[in-house]
């Protein structure tokens, strides 16, 4: 069997991380998100760009964004490095779309569908521990006892981005951005869409349908 180039795309809150871990552990590929990709080449030399900063590392320790430039070369270096990949958060507009097609070939791009109402109770439902970061949430995951970590007995909190008004922003800067990235796929033929609402397991059996039809 080939090892599969997949895309996954959805809204904050689809799914994504998860399912692309899964992804990325049964058939035995990569998983590269622009998150860890960034964090491992944070001190890539990237002087002869002519970037404001020679480093990734500098402009996030002045807590900028960093550059589309920047991370697409990122990106194409984590993907070069890689037999078979799941990539989960890039891209997020139709310029690092058109950069992705020239430096690599997709089988298929999966759009987790989910209801903004659920993608909203499932933000606003996390909670962070205070302590070691372990993630809960609510009504899904919820801790043993209310409040505490399982893990180290820290305090669990809501962080200021999952807040209900905060939640909303960022699934509106999502379908600016991001959604015509969705319609760019379809209208390419690659696209499929998967219903993220199941239980985990559910929609995991249907991407995994997905990318052993198309490869």
């Amino acid at each position: 069997m080939s090892e599969p180039h997949v895309l996954l795309l959805g809204a904050p809150g689809a799914g994504k991380g998860t399912q692309s871990k899964r992804l990325a552990e049964a058939f035995d590929i990569e998983h590269v998100t622009t998150g860890d990709a960034l964090r491992a080449n944070k001190d890539m030399d990237i002087g002869h760009m002519d970037t404001e900063y020679d480093t990734p590392r500098a402009y996030m320790e002045a807590g900028e964004l960093v550059p589309d430039a920047v991370v697409n070369e990122i990106v194409k270096t984590a993907l070069e490095e890689a037999d078979g990949y799941v990539l989960d958060g890039y891209p997020r507009n139709l310029d690092q779309a058109e950069y992705l097609s020239e430096i690599t070939d997709l089988d298929v791009v999966v759009f987790l569908d989910v209801n903004e109402s659920e993608l909203v109770d499932r933000l606003t439902g996390r909670r962070v521990c205070d302590e070691c970061g372990a993630n809960y949430h609510v009504e899904f995951s919820p801790p043993a006892t209310e409040g505490v970590c399982d893990d180290c007995g820290g305090d669990l909190i809501q962080r200021d981005d999952d807040t209900e008004e905060t939640v909303r922003e960022r699934l509106q800067v999502y379908e600016d951005n991001t959604a015509p990235v969705v319609e760019h796929y379809r209208e390419a033929g690659i696209l499929v869409e998967v219903d993220g609402e199941g239980t985990p397991d559910e929609v995991f059996e249907s991407i995994s349908d997905e990318v052993d039809a198309a490869i």
